[in-house]
């Protein structure tokens, strides 16, 4: 290892030690000894001797060691054990632009942040506006300084792939060259997370159709550019591919490219067994193409009922639409109310009036408020005075609003042994309680799963807030028996939380089928602390269809009365 490849271990071991909170004199050794090695002119042999002999001012005999191991093996079993003591997403928070060692430290130690994604759910609840050496400044510097982390990350969450896709779509659009263009793969599928983008393109120019697409204004690097495919790297980073297909081709085309590959797999199995082969060009009896109106058309023609795009995951999904139609799933116009927001009773932006007018300009019938509970003293949780005060301002909102409704509520949070943060009596004198875990994350399996079945078990719990606690591309969901969960629920008549804000979407899709064969409703939540973030109900609605799930499974599907009759009835 040269000098300066040594010089940047140190200046890591520095930063290492800092994180960690050592003595400044030794964290101030390395960066000196960096430094020195950065502006060395002699020969790095002769260096590392007169080191070892103690000869060089301020490195001593265990810092002229880890030079020597560095320079001889370019390894160093020190630094390897240093960052063997920090998660991993601590250390990603370091490339941060202006979050320093105390900082992360400090972030770390008062709001329990240990990755780069824990760090943006806590700028979006303005969980830094108040911290000491922070504000909110800072807040939004740090916001900035996460999406140039981010840029080059290898997945991004749905939202930042949808308005990518959607912008490349109004471009090409506005070419005049493309008959049908359309996204697929799994940003179609609606997944919480993708690698990259793929649109399809119906064209009878394929050539002007791809110089469209590798000369738009977001294209920074021509990956591959053919007649019939291109790829690039979108400013944002994130890949895209275009494939351009003939009219005719295009059914069987935007099926095959929409996927998933288990889907496709099924699909051309069962063509086989029919006496077709299907590929992406077209279905065919033998060499000859079956003309296909549509995806619908080419469904039919294998004997099938059209299945949506986002149940397409080989999951059961043809089994079903050879038995019948695809039941209707959910949509956003089914929603007729919102629960789960917070306000600046807590750690939301808008005040309480305001998110009610903004549901009510929605076309939604009711908002259910539910800010945080008194544990959560880093998110301005509520006293039981606080409570008070808000119960007046929701009766005064609702005498002018009527008859639309605010609910009462609170998120009340999910203590160790499984417990609600208030008395009985405060609970009881609520419309309703979102019981969620926001701490003590690192249980073990059985532990986790007795606390959560504990808070269902609660008869003032109504709702299961973010049940598995995942935060999308940064922290994984906590060990649970799910399926333990949903049985429970599914006794007491606890609703599940989808949580629509896309850095959450928990409840995972893959465990609504189940929810809904047991009869437990999902009720997809905002968890809006802002009112922009009202509208992250659209990202729940398609995580839910993804899950099969139609508006009778969804507990925000219910209108004012049923949903009040239900409340009464459960508490």
């Amino acid at each position: 290892m040269d000098n300066r490849g040594i010089a940047e271990k140190l200046e890591q071991i520095a930063l290492l030690l800092e994180l960690r909170g050592e003595v400044v004199f030794k964290i101030r050794a390395y960066q000196n000894a960096a430094r020195m090695l950065k502006g060395l002119e002699e020969d790095l042999e002769q260096f590392v001797q007169r080191a070892n002999a103690g000869e060089v001012k301020g490195i001593g005999k265990a810092l002229s060691e880890k030079i020597e191991a560095l320079y001889r093996t370019d390894e160093l079993p020190y630094l390897e054990r240093l960052i063997a003591q920090f998660e991993p997403g601590m250390l990603e928070l370091l490339k941060v632009p202006g979050l320093g060692a105390k900082k992360v430290r400090a972030l770390h130690e008062q709001l329990g942040i240990s990755s780069l994604g824990e760090l943006e759910y806590a700028c979006h609840e303005n969980r830094l506006v108040e911290l000491k050496g922070f504000g909110a400044k800072s807040q939004a510097a740090i916001l900035e300084g996460i999406v140039r982390v981010r840029r080059f990350s290898r997945r991004v969450r749905y939202p930042t792939a949808r308005t990518a896709a959607d912008a490349m779509l109004q471009t090409l659009n506005s070419s005049g060259l493309a008959q049908r263009i359309e996204v697929a793969g799994s940003l179609r599928r609606r997944l919480e997370t993708v690698k990259d983008l793929d649109l399809l393109a119906a064209s009878n120019d394929p050539e002007a159709m791809m110089r469209a697409f590798i000369e738009q204004p977001e294209a920074t690097q021509i990956i591959g550019h053919g007649e019939t495919m291109s790829s690039l790297v979108l400013q944002s980073g994130i890949a895209a591919d275009l494939r351009v297909v003939s009219s005719e081709q295009w059914p069987a085309a935007l099926i095959h490219f929409t996927g998933s590959k288990e889907h496709n797999t099924q699909l051309r199995s069962r063509a086989k067994g029919l006496g077709f082969k299907l590929n992406e060009y077209g279905l065919f009896r033998g060499e000859t193409p079956q003309p296909l109106a549509d995806e619908a058309d080419l469904y039919a023609k294998l004997g099938l009922h059209y299945i949506p795009p986002e149940a397409r995951e080989g999951q059961g999904e043809i089994e079903l639409a050879e038995r019948s139609k695809f039941p209707r799933l959910v949509e956003v116009s089914d929603l007729r109310g919102i629960v789960h927001c917070h306000t600046t009773f807590s750690d939301g932006s808008n005040t309480l009036e305001a998110m009610a007018h903004a549901v009510l300009e929605r076309g939604y019938q009711y908002l259910g408020v539910s800010d945080h509970s008194q544990s959560a003293s880093y998110a301005g949780g509520l006293k039981p005075d606080d409570i008070k005060r808000q119960r007046e301002e929701v009766q005064r909102l609702n005498s002018e609003l009527a008859p639309f409704r605010i609910l009462h509520g609170i998120e009340s949070d999910i203590l160790a042994d499984g417990s609600l943060d208030y008395d009985e009596a405060l609970l009881d004198s609520l419309d309703f309680v979102i019981a969620s875990v926001h701490s003590q994350f690192n249980m073990s399996f059985e532990q986790m799963t007795a606390r959560i079945v504990a808070a269902v078990r609660n008869p003032y719990t109504t709702i299961l807030g973010h049940p598995t606690g995942r935060l999308l591309l940064s922290r994984e969901a906590y060990p649970l028996d799910v399926e333990a969960v949903l049985e429970v629920a599914a006794q007491t008549g606890t609703a599940i939380e989808l949580n629509a804000n896309p850095h959450r979407l928990d409840l995972d899709w893959r465990h609504h089928r189940r929810a809904k064969q047991l009869g437990v409703l999902i009720a997809i939540c905002p968890d809006a602390h802002s009112i922009k973030g009202i509208d992250d109900v659209a990202y729940g609605v398609g995580i839910a269809r993804k899950g099969w799930l139609g508006p009778q499974d969804v507990l925000t599907c219910l209108d004012l009365p049923h949903l009040l009759s239900l409340l009464r009835a459960h508490g």
